[in-house]
């Protein structure tokens, strides 16, 4: 026999199937199921083209501002090197570099001891080596949550992040201080924006980061200084110095700054051996170490010489014409410096290298 809707007080009562299609329908878009977000750490894949061309990478996360429901997920995908740290509510960012035992024996080509003996052994810090990559993770606030460090030369898969409870929470990538995004978790029945709109945010935030790119490409210095690379606002930076080479006069005292609004970190240094052609020189040794295993050389974050010592440099200096200034940056929660200077005494050509990015490099001719 057909089924037919039964009679209460003179209305049709529904079927409990049909009940339940109605009031899905009803529903905001977004409460009958879970939905997945992406954020890019660093410049999306398919816009990276735009970027190489002029040198520049972006440390930002794409989109830097997204809002779900509660109970969605954000994909975390490692596009740059960068990693996620959600604190927990009320705390900070964990710090890329973590204090250990005295620095003991340290010394140089020459054999004698450098400055550093004595100073807090820097290693970068041991929960972030512990990596939650590919891993599907829920975070409320209550604990912080961290993606750990990228291994170097690694692919790694993206992190999930469900977000149960309403609220907006920050996250910060630890490898580059100042780079910050936000997930604003709202109701089940609020508005968030469409996959649509999250689109042309990142594409305008894209196109943002290119014209600043574009008008990042010279950088006007003084006759004695060399700039660490340039940056602008949204995290923009080109990885070059500038100059690429100059010619100066012996006894010239160059100085050695960051870009201002630089999120990066960069080292200065000279000696033997070219740290991205050739890994098992000296100089190639010191920027392989940073790679963390099995320990960061202390030669390579602390500088060669005492702070605010100006150093005289030849191809003598520390037995084979090493000089470095450690890590530097523009941050002002790190204890690393802005600028650094050094005088060169002898004639002769040398090139300089960031031990971060290697293959930043110029060259100063001293007549």
């Amino acid at each position: 026999m057909p089924w037919r809707a039964p009679r209460e007080y003179g209305r049709a009562v529904p079927r409990p199937a049909l009940l339940l299609a109605l009031l899905a329908f009803a529903l905001p878009a977004g409460v009958a199921q879970a939905a997945t977000k992406s954020v890019s750490l660093g410049v999306p894949a398919a816009s990276a083209k735009k970027f190489n061309g002029l040198g520049a990478d972006v440390n930002a996360f794409f989109p830097s501002r997204i809002t779900i429901h509660r109970g969605d997920k954000v994909r975390f995908l490692p596009v740059g090197f960068h990693d996620v740290d959600l604190p927990a509510s009320g705390a900070s960012a964990a710090g890329l570099i973590s204090q250990g035992a005295a620095i003991a024996g340290a010394t140089d080509a020459a054999g004698a001891p450098y400055w550093f003996n004595g100073m807090p052994d820097l290693q970068y810090t041991a929960s972030l080596m512990t990596r939650s990559w590919g891993k599907t993770v829920s975070y409320d606030g209550s604990r912080e949550m961290r993606s750990g460090l990228q291994p170097l030369g690694q692919n790694v898969k993206a992190l999930t992040v469900r977000f149960p409870k309403s609220g907006t929470f920050a996250y910060f990538c630890n490898v580059h201080p100042g780079m910050k995004g936000q997930v604003r978790v709202v109701s089940p029945r609020s508005k968030v924006p469409s996959k649509k709109a999250d689109a042309a945010s990142v594409k305008k935030q894209v196109n943002a980061a290119v014209k600043t790119a574009k008008s990042l490409q010279n950088a006007g210095v003084s006759e004695t200084t060399i700039q660490m690379g340039n940056s602008g606002p949204g995290g923009v930076e080109i990885f070059a110095f500038y100059p690429g080479e100059r010619k100066v006069s012996v006894g010239t005292t160059l100085t050695f700054e960051t870009s201002r609004l630089s999120l990066d970190q960069h080292t200065i240094t000279t000696g033997p051996g070219d740290p991205l052609r050739e890994p098992d020189s000296f100089l190639g040794k010191l920027a392989g170490s940073l790679a963390g295993a099995p320990s960061i050389d202390q030669a390579a974050i602390y500088p060669s010489d005492a702070r605010g010592v100006v150093v005289s440099l030849n191809p003598n200096v520390h037995g084979n014409g090493f000089w470095g200034s450690g890590f530097m940056d523009s941050a002002g929660s790190t204890p690393f410096p802005k600028r650094t200077q050094v005088k060169i005494v002898a004639p002769g050509a040398y090139a300089f290298y960031c031990l971060i990015h290697p293959f930043m490099k110029t060259v100063v001719t001293a007549v």
